[in-house]
């Protein structure tokens, strides 16, 4: 069973380590940006960006589901 689905498991795992790993990044950055006051239009960029980032694995995530039902 295990051989047979090692491929899907391991996606499964791997999306779920991004999610923690940017859920951890969001702590790191939100603890260093409210330590240090700094201004909204900061945060608000810091944000964005991090914000981007899990967004263009959120895209190619869909993109990758999009092609394989397709057969691509």
């Amino acid at each position: 069973m295990l051989s047979e689905n090692f491929e899907q498991i391991e996606s499964i795992v791997l999306n779920l380590t991004l999610v923690v790993l940017f859920a951890l990044m969001f702590f790191a950055v939100h603890d260093v940006l409210k330590r240090n006051s700094v201004p909204f239009i900061g945060r608000l960029v810091a944000y964005l960006v991090l914000f981007l980032g899990a967004a263009g694995f959120l895209a190619k995530g869909v993109i990758q589901i999009f092609w394989h039902s397709q057969g691509l």
